[in-house]
């Protein structure tokens, strides 16, 4: 009988043991093999993969001894075409979503007429994992069309507790992920590829959201790795390797009229090489009556990186009407901690605030941002800061370029 109890606990104890992309063997498995998919690369899937999830979502899959057994929706091994599907929740059950293989989009964009590919909407307790790959095959679209009129690869709106873990995504139309309007979500492991030139590639775009968690991730696109937009709080970007890219952002803010703020964003312990900026906060001329607070970007490491440190209230990547008020964004209690690297632009720190509402409580603290080496006969250039209706600020300890408050 004590053995019995021991084989039990043992048993329950293996099968909540996470392996490497987080799938125990106690999920019940809904297999799209099983509702029509074809791993062709050629007959659209979409049907299959609507067909298992919705019959993942609407099982209650049970208990194993005192654990709840997640229902799993198994993309394996394989090539899928998959045309837009939406996997919508609530649902009986935890649910998994397995991609062991790979995942394409249709080229043809008269197959997305809602501006999305693969969506998750309104589910709570979800797992993304599986080592598989999302190709948006934007390659063949790039060239002709660009914008927010295309689809991102992965949507996660309404979302409650939900990890993305160990996937890969690559070459998305327009951004790679949108975390939007939902609360406790973590990304984590997760590979993001796209060329330095893809337009509008950002790697994980963030609104409207709270307490949300991206680490130990590389991203590489043609636009911000990542992106912190209006309504945002509580977020934490770790240990990410950025470029190419734009860098990471919080913003932009101020662009439409019904944007919200953000607070208590943290980025810490990235590395950005090669990119076009470091860290920024940007924010748009004529803008709503909003705040950016409490926002802390500390033990980072640029290498060859244009603009550092940078702070734009000017933000206009376009045509730009110079005669609109100034920014109202007031950004207030920002810190940049222990930033160590090279500067690939003679201005490594920028600090352009809005003349509306300058910027308060900036502090610099311990920066270290050196030249790169100069070309051959060339004399070494000096990196300088910059700064434009700076309010109350204070620098610490050593910080090179020296500041300009």
């Amino acid at each position: 009988m004590k053995s019995c109890s021991l084989l039990f606990i043992l048993l329950c104890a293996v099968a909540h043991l996470n392996n490497c992309d987080g799938v125990v063997f106690t999920d019940k498995i809904f297999n799209v093999l099983r509702y029509g998919a074809t791993p062709n690369g050629k007959s659209d899937g979409a049907q299959a993969f609507s067909k298992a999830w919705n019959e993942a979502c609407g099982t209650d899959c049970g208990w194993y001894g005192s654990f709840r057994v997640r229902c799993r929706v198994l993309i394996p091994e394989g090539t899928f075409l998959v045309g837009p599907v939406s996997f919508r929740g609530p649902c009986k059950s935890p649910m998994v979503v397995q991609v062991k293989g790979l995942v394409r989009a249709p080229i043809n964009l008269g197959n997305f007429k809602h501006k999305e590919w693969i969506a998750f909407r309104h589910v709570s307790n979800l797992l993304v994992t599986g080592l598989g790959t999302f190709d948006g095959q934007g390659r063949a679209i790039w060239p002709h069309k660009h914008g927010n009129s295309l689809p991102p690869t992965l949507k996660f709106l309404h979302v409650i507790n939900a990890k993305i873990r160990a996937i890969t995504l690559v070459d998305s139309k327009f951004f790679h992920m949108v975390i939007g309007q939902s609360q406790h979500v973590t990304v984590l492991g997760v590979h993001i590829t796209a060329p330095g030139n893809s337009p509008n590639t950002d790697g994980i775009h963030i609104a409207y959201s709270s307490d949300i968690r991206i680490s130990k991730s590389r991203i590489s696109s043609g636009d911000d790795c990542v992106s912190i937009g209006p309504g945002s709080s509580n977020i934490t970007v770790s240990k990410v390797r950025c470029g190419p890219g734009h860098g990471i952002s919080v913003g932009s803010l101020g662009k439409n009229s019904e944007d919200k703020g953000v607070n208590a964003i943290r980025v810490l312990n990235c590395t950005l090489a090669g990119t076009t900026n470091g860290v920024r906060i940007k924010t748009w001329r004529d803008s709503p009556r909003i705040s950016a607070t409490n926002i802390l970007f500390s033990d980072l490491v640029m290498k060859e990186v244009s603009n550092p440190i940078i702070i734009d209230q000017e933000y206009c990547p376009n045509s730009c009407d110079e005669e609109k008020p100034a920014s109202r964004v007031k950004i207030d209690n920002v810190r940049f901690q222990n930033i160590r690297g090279t500067s690939a632009t003679d201005v490594a720190i920028n600090l352009v605030c809005s003349s509306f509402v300058p910027c308060d409580h900036i502090t610099l603290e311990n920066i270290n941002l050196k030249p790169l080496p100069p070309s051959p006969g060339l004399a070494p250039t000096v990196p300088l800061t910059a700064c434009t209706n700076v309010g109350i600020a204070k620098a610490i300890g050593h910080v090179f370029p020296p500041p300009c408050f």
